[in-house]
């Protein structure tokens, strides 16, 4: 029981208190701790100092708060985190052909897959946005059918901007080009600042879809290390800028895919002030930075950049709906070169699901599902962590995601994720094998797992079946 007589404040006895029961398994990570109310009555002391101890044990990093929903014990980062990846740091050409070969399961929607990072059907206000198209056709008949020039609505540009300052930048809607969805907009600003044979410094693992890009546009990329918490390595990329030109710099700093690392605002406001220096346009992959788990956006790239450089793109197909199409991107100084490759390459981005969206946002309804997807998506990486830790060998290393969907796993060292891959297959398993996420043909003992779909038995069987071949492949070199 807590002291009155202590010379230890009430707050930090209770802080104590409840810390001890974490240690000792009370309340395991995940686990709500009991409510402000209950914790008043328990021990006999204020509101006030209940709160108080739950922003120490906030501090400490032992909980976190959930909006609406309560304190729950925050997972501690792992033991044994994959490794960060001693990258190369000449430039080279990429190969994607291994990314078109590959089926990662995004072909039904329907069905849980642990291989596309997409999100299932419950994580998405499907009947909200369906009434908002009818709604929209119906008011907005010939609007609906018509072209809508870059740099797309009105409507949606203008919802888009109020939201910029969750972010912690301020934007005006002149400033938003409207895409179809993020893919769009991160090929159409990589074109905007580069031409073939240029060279672009990305984080290592990239995004596979990034590479595709880059590609396709015939570009060298040099691959610089991140860490799977913390985001890329600013003096490894600093010193590769020093060395050699390169045209741009591409990167997810928010809840990255396939890592999961989200970047603090010192790296940020450091990583503009590099690229400023050196004169390298940003391109900032932000579609999962609404999707953190605690409720509090991470801030923008573009809330530490003051002269244009940050090119800040996102989409509403992770935390809405895939099947929409609707993106974004504020392209700073590139802006009248981008709205031109967009209506080189795409004309227009289709009206109907923009202004569908600008609905929503306008109405409360995106802050309502936020609200509820973002408890989900914790959920579900958590489930799927304790899967993992359940199902793979003992010194399998896995990130700890804050945010996103996507878990990167690095398997024990001998096991090929993409021969993993085929056997795999044949079983109706699916993930992403690492080697999808170098330009180098690297990562080939990781893999990415999806979290986007509700954690269920099935999800269990799938996780447990792939643990058993990964262990039959450690057994046997």
């Amino acid at each position: 029981m807590l002291d009155a007589t202590s010379d230890v404040p009430l707050y930090r006895q209770l802080a104590g208190h409840l810390g001890e029961q974490i240690a000792l398994g009370v309340f395991a990570p995940g686990n709500r701790i009991p409510s402000v109310r209950r914790l008043r009555d328990q021990h006999g002391v204020s509101v006030t100092t209940v709160v108080e101890a739950c922003r120490v044990l906030e501090d400490q990093g032992l909980i976190r708060a959930r909006p609406k929903s309560g304190f729950f014990v925050q997972r501690q980062q792992p033991k044994r985190e994959p490794d960060v990846p001693q990258a190369s740091s000449r430039a080279r050409h990429v190969d994607r052909s291994l990314a078109m070969d590959i089926n990662l399961g995004i072909g039904n929607p329907q069905h849980p897959t642990l291989g596309a990072a997409v999100q299932g059907p419950e994580l998405m206000p499907i009947s909200a946005l369906n009434r908002l198209l009818a709604q929209v056709n119906r008011l907005y008949p010939t609007a609906c059918h018509s072209y809508d020039a870059p740099p797309g609505s009105i409507e949606l540009r203008r919802a888009v901007a109020r939201r910029s300052a969750d972010a912690g930048f301020t934007v005006s809607p002149d400033e938003i080009v409207i895409t179809g969805g993020a893919k769009e907009a991160v090929y159409l600003s990589v074109r905007s600042v580069t031409k073939p044979g240029d060279t672009v410094a990305i984080e290592s693992p990239a995004y596979y879809a990034l590479l595709e890009v880059l590609s396709s546009l015939d570009l060298r990329v040099i691959e610089v290390p991140s860490h799977p918490r913390d985001g890329i390595d600013l003096d490894r990329l600093e010193r590769v800028l020093q060395r050699q030109r390169v045209t741009a710099i591409a990167l997810m700093a928010n809840f990255s895919n396939p890592t999961g690392s989200c970047m603090s605002d010192d790296a940020k406001r450091r990583l503009v002030e590099i690229a400023e220096r050196h004169d390298a346009p940003i391109i900032d992959d932000d579609v999962y930075g609404d999707l953190s788990f605690d409720g509090r956006r991470p801030r923008s790239l573009k809330a530490f950049d003051s002269t244009g450089l940050v090119m800040s793109c996102g989409s509403y197909s992770k935390s809405l709906s895939p099947g929409l199409r609707v993106g974004w991107a504020m392209p700073g100084r590139c802006q009248d070169r981008f709205e031109l490759m967009k209506l080189v390459v795409n004309q227009a981005t289709a009206v109907a699901p923009q202004l569908a969206i600008a609905a929503f946002l306008e109405s409360g309804g995106f802050d309502r599902h936020l609200r509820r997807v973002q408890r989900m998506y914790a959920e579900q990486m958590h489930r799927m962590i304790d899967a993992v830790e359940g199902s793979f060998p003992g010194d399998t290393r896995h990130t700890t995601p804050h945010g996103g969907h996507v878990l990167w796993v690095q398997l024990p060292g001998g096991v090929d994720s993409l021969d993993l891959y085929q056997d795999a297959h044949r079983l109706g398993l699916q993930f992403a094998p690492g080697p999808m996420f170098s330009a180098a043909d690297g990562f080939r003992n990781y893999l990415r797992l999806n979290t986007g779909f509700p954690h269920t038995d099935t999800t269990n069987a799938q996780v447990a079946a792939l643990g058993r071949l990964i262990g039959e492949r450690v057994s046997s070199p």
